[in-house]
């Protein structure tokens, strides 16, 4: 706070003869560069106190008397102690000296169009139509300006009134003086709920609200390679606003369904292919599922479990690009669990005729490793 070594004339930089237009202006411009919202000095704060409290006291003219006749201890002598407040951001401090906005304009009177809340809505697609792309039938519940009173929400024949307890501004301000001077506190007015307006005799289809809540129909394009849990934004079809303010959006969820035996990565699809030990040896063509339906691959001889085979451009579609990822299958291979006598004494036999170079994998020579670097 101020000192008795800080005259106030001197903080705000104005002489003593200075007018109460030159005082506030310099205040202005003063709290504009000094509040901590806006200058980084670490002694902005303190700075911005005294300056606020000078302008307290050099903006009401019996307390400058009584400053310019016995300085600070006049003031103390008279009761004044200024008050250590917090006002919050520039546009607080603004309203409550000058009740004014930050750039110098008044208050605007009445309630301003507001723009309507958005609508959630949420459907479910299975991983065939987000492979594809596919377009739905949506309905949502959303309010639509009631047709009846064209949005007023009085009773045709008749039109709202201005609320005689804000008189049409929707705020309420109550005014009280302090020992920072004048005080400003608005809120919302309780008779009219803001609205600024009064119906006496409200539309008996919308009750006074000026809105209906109906089923609308929505027409959904959910795009090729879409993902689950995605939203899709549909613009201009949520709740109407108020006052002739824009209707808000629709976000539509998309839950994409699992499909038994298909896992997603991304735009990469994975399924299994279960063989035999001895379609494994000799190779094979198994089917595997997709979203576009059973597809055929062939297994090469010596496929070892766990292999995984790369169909390329056989999985989703990117939503960026469109280029789709590939399907990944994974190889399980089946051992046989029940043999015969007969049938154990024939694998031996298979097992003592078969050399170590029937279990040599192509890929350990050097153009096998060579191959699964590219790979």
């Amino acid at each position: 706070m101020a000192t008795a070594a800080q005259d106030y004339y001197e903080l705000l930089g104005v002489g003593r003869d200075a007018s109460h237009a030159e005082i506030k202006a310099a205040f202005r411009r003063l709290a504009r560069e000094l509040h901590p919202d806006v200058s980084e000095e670490p002694d902005a704060e303190l700075r911005f106190r005294a300056v606020a409290e000078a302008y307290e006291v050099l903006s009401d003219p019996e307390r400058r008397q009584t400053y310019d006749r016995f300085g600070h201890a006049g003031l103390r002598g008279g009761g004044f102690s200024p008050m250590d407040a917090d006002f919050g951001s520039l546009s607080d401090v603004f309203a409550a000296f000058f009740g004014e906005t930050l750039f110098g304009q008044g208050r605007s009177a009445g309630p301003r169009p507001a723009r309507g809340p958005d609508v959630g809505a949420q459907v479910e697609i299975d991983l065939a139509d987000a492979m594809r792309g596919i377009s739905l039938g949506v309905s949502v519940r959303a309010a639509r300006t009631c047709e009846n009173c064209a949005g007023s929400g009085a009773a045709p024949g008749t039109s709202p009134v201005t609320c005689p307890g804000c008189g049409g501004a929707g705020v309420v301000q109550q005014v009280s003086r302090t020992i920072l001077g004048q005080i400003v506190r608005s809120g919302t007015c309780p008779r009219c709920d803001g609205s600024g307006r009064l119906v006496e005799t409200p539309c008996d289809r919308c009750e006074g609200d000026g809105r209906t809540l109906e089923d609308v129909p929505l027409e959904l394009d959910v795009p090729a390679g879409i993902h689950d849990g995605q939203r899709i934004r549909v613009r201009g079809a949520g709740h109407a606003g108020t006052l002739g303010g824009p209707t808000g959006d629709v976000y539509v969820t998309v839950r994409v369904l699992p499909l038994e035996g298909v896992e997603r990565d991304g735009d990469d699809l994975h399924v299994r292919a279960s063989v035999t030990m001895t379609e494994a040896a000799l190779g094979n063509t198994v089917t595997v599922p997709t979203p576009e339906g059973p597809f055929e691959i062939e297994l090469s001889p010596g496929t070892q479990p766990g292999a995984v085979q790369a169909v390329r451009g056989r999985g989703m579609p990117s939503l960026e690009t469109g280029r789709r990822g590939d399907l990944l299958v994974q190889v399980e291979v089946r051992v046989p669990t029940r043999l015969t006598a007969e049938q154990r004494a024939e694998v031996q036999r298979l097992a003592g005729e078969l050399g170590d170079d029937a279990y040599r994998d192509d890929d350990d020579g050097f153009l096998g490793r060579l191959k699964s670097a590219f790979r």
